[in-house]
């Protein structure tokens, strides 16, 4: 566990993430909102069935960005406490996978601070997804899906 300098809180491991406590950790009486993102492993990708996902990371690093996206979110909103948890190793179907809350005297800052707190992490943090299919595995974002064999060619654009 880590705390920042405005007591934010940000994980980064193998167990489980609890959300109801890192909500509460972000919780302050002054605040009108909390809003949180809860990114969970779905069963398809690409229209292919989804067995599993691993996570990798380099995790001394990972960890120094998630908290310096942290502390930029309150320099960039009007906001209290934010708290980012995200699980390496397997994860199955339906289990969360990365977890912001954001608190702040009112929504709208909440809002775009939890969306640019995702959109920063996946942009910035080096942390890896592998997605497990019943017929193999790839590094999301890293390679692409395989095309089906029923696709049509396409034709050269026309000139």
């Amino acid at each position: 566990m880590t705390l920042s300098a405005h007591d934010d809180l940000v994980l980064l491991g193998r167990d489980p993430i609890a959300p109801d406590a890192l909500i509460r950790h972000v919780r302050q009486p002054d605040d009108g909102a909390v809003v949180t993102f809860d990114g969970c492993v779905r069963n398809q990708s690409h229209g292919r069935k989804t067995l599993h996902l691993e996570y990798e990371a380099y995790e001394s690093m990972a960890l120094e960005k998630m908290k310096e996206i942290a502390a930029s979110l309150h320099t960039l909103f009007a906001i209290d406490g934010v708290a980012i948890a995200h699980r390496l190793g397997r994860l199955e179907i339906g289990e969360t996978s990365v977890f912001i809350a954001v608190s702040a005297p009112h929504r709208k800052a909440a809002f775009e601070a939890c969306r640019h707190a995702i959109d920063t992490l996946k942009k910035t943090v080096p942390i890896w997804k592998k997605e497990f299919f019943e017929d193999g595995a790839v590094w999301a974002d890293g390679e692409l899906p395989p095309v089906p064999t029923a696709t049509p060619t396409a034709k050269p654009a026309s000139q």
